[in-house]
């Protein structure tokens, strides 16, 4: 069954230094409407002195959701922290949740783990995707990064998630070091991986991921 767009919305929120355009190949293949949300560190430049936190952003989203339709809401790597934060701030304005690669594994919460992994993850990608990259990622700044990247790592994910009561999902690429399977399958009681991709796969992998997502939605939305 296919969820009515009147009922049902998708919001997104990208991965750290990430924007809109990198869930273009998803929304493009979407009936139901997509609304990708940049935040200070994850699309937008953080002023000096923002709280850049997960819970803090996912609050600051969460109370934007309040007023309005049902939501699917989206996270793709740290941005899964922030869903997470916001599903549980918004209520019952949000039905599921869906994880992308979410982040951050717990053995692998110091930098030099995060930087093995996505040195390992990294050998994978489409270098075709590294001029888009680079120019989200001068967007957000790298200073913003390094800021969003330092609280997500402090963030327990598992925790938030114990405390949710909606559907959650996790899908990941098969060369995705970063968000290996075990995590992905202690996180969610459903676990996807997809035919191809590493750690990007909105960018890399987008009609499959959207065919995910519709299938997802059309089980969740109201009836």
């Amino acid at each position: 069954m296919t969820p009515d767009p009147a009922a049902l919305r998708i919001v997104v929120v990208p991965g750290l230094g990430l924007d809109a355009r990198s869930w273009a190949p998803v929304a493009e293949v979407l009936d139901v409407p997509v609304e990708v949300r940049p935040l200070p560190g994850y699309g937008m430049r953080a002023a000096r002195g923002t709280d850049l936190s997960p819970s803090a952003l996912g609050r600051r989203l969460g109370e934007e959701l309040r007023d309005g339709p049902p939501a699917v809401l989206v996270g793709h790597s740290s941005g899964c922290q922030v869903a997470a934060h916001a599903a549980s701030a918004a209520g019952g304005a949000v039905v599921g949740l869906v994880l992308v690669g979410p982040t951050t594994d717990p053995r692998a919460g110091g930098w030099a783990a995060l930087v093995r992994r996505w040195l390992r993850t990294a050998v994978h990608e489409d270098p075709r995707q590294v001029p888009g990259l680079a120019r989200q990622y001068a967007r957000t700044g790298l200073g913003s990064m390094r800021r969003g990247m330092d609280a997500a790592r402090r963030d327990d994910l598992r925790a938030t998630l114990d405390d949710l009561r909606l559907p959650v999902l996790a899908v990941r690429g098969p060369q995705d070091r970063i968000c290996p399977q075990d995590w992905a399958e202690r996180l969610a009681p459903w676990c996807l991986t997809l035919t191809g991709g590493g750690h990007l796969v909105p960018c890399t992998h987008g009609p499959e991921l959207g065919g995910v997502l519709t299938r997802f939605a059309a089980d969740v939305a109201p009836r």
